[in-house]
């Protein structure tokens, strides 16, 4: 879930941007008692996500504002389909539009590209989880919304586990003056015993000297399909295999074939279309 208080911020801070001084626009032509009632419908199918950012918007920009959810969270939707309602003064819900249109159509969109990775790779044992390639600020909005689609979130931030790329190792080697295993087994020294480390690797031949200091994780990175297959067997289960690196919907199932826990797509945050969904807008009681 996304914490009240970041939930609460963020939209803030998005309403602010949209109208820092009111909307000028319905402030001059639209009457302060105007009521209008609103239908949140889908333009095409796909995976609900950001219902509570949707209502977020309104409700802080008019607290008399009533928006009533018609879909749960990772739900599917159909063409057509009504997803919410809006009803109240007019001139919160045209204010409110377009920022929660943008939640939802992107936290959606999100959801249901997750969704299609997901289908490719049932039957396997591997998980779809997303990246730290997000958009500064709404990390939190799009991991939840990979989660809805089904997938699974790798580590937040820098701050919630180690992972050693080569550029960390080629800098650990030359500080040190050690080999990969010491390296990392002077890291590991370093760290507490519930901290997570994972190391990314780029040749078959790197396994081994990561592996010997008992790393948690081995990320192979740009592995052809062949050596993913080595890489698995190599590793013969002691430590979590995670691939990454030309992971599209094409690939997908081809790289969960090869027996990998984890396939890592930085698309489903940084490549993704946002939906088709429109608020169709009439006064009324």
């Amino acid at each position: 879930m996304i914490a009240p208080r970041l939930l609460r911020d963020t939209v803030a801070s998005a309403l602010h941007e949209d109208a820092p001084w009111g909307d000028l626009t319905v402030q001059s032509c639209i009457p302060a008692n105007a009521i209008a009632r609103a239908r949140l419908v889908a333009r095409e199918k796909g995976v609900w996500s950001g219902g509570i950012v949707f209502r977020e918007a309104f409700v802080q920009t008019d607290p008399r504002i009533d928006v009533i959810l018609q879909v749960a969270e990772g739900a599917r939707f159909s063409r057509g389909q009504v997803l919410a309602t809006v009803a109240g003064p007019a001139r919160g819900v045209l204010t409110a539009e377009r920022i929660a249109l943008n939640f939802v159509q992107r936290m959606s969109g999100i959801a249901t590209l997750t969704a299609e990775y997901v289908s490719r790779v049932a039957g396997s044992r591997a998980r779809i989880v997303d990246t730290r390639k997000t958009t500064p600020g709404l990390r939190a909005f799009e991991k939840y919304a990979v989660t809805c689609g089904g997938g699974c979130n790798h580590r937040f931030g820098l701050s919630d586990a180690v992972m050693v790329k080569d550029n960390h190792l080629a800098i650990l080697r030359e500080t040190l003056g050690l080999d990969v295993t010491q390296a990392l087994l002077s890291l590991r020294r370093s760290l507490g015993h519930t901290v997570h480390v994972e190391v990314e690797v780029d040749r078959l031949d790197q396994i081994e000297p990561v592996l010997a200091a008992n790393v948690d994780t081995i990320m192979l990175d740009n592995f052809p399909l062949e050596d993913l297959r080595r890489g698995v067997g190599q590793v013969a289960g002691r430590a979590v295999v995670e691939a990454s690196g030309g992971v599209n919907l094409e690939t997908v199932a081809a790289i969960a074939a090869t027996g990998v826990d984890i396939i890592s797509v930085g698309a489903l945050t940084h490549g993704v279309r946002s939906l088709d969904l429109g608020l169709d807008v009439e006064l009324g009681p």
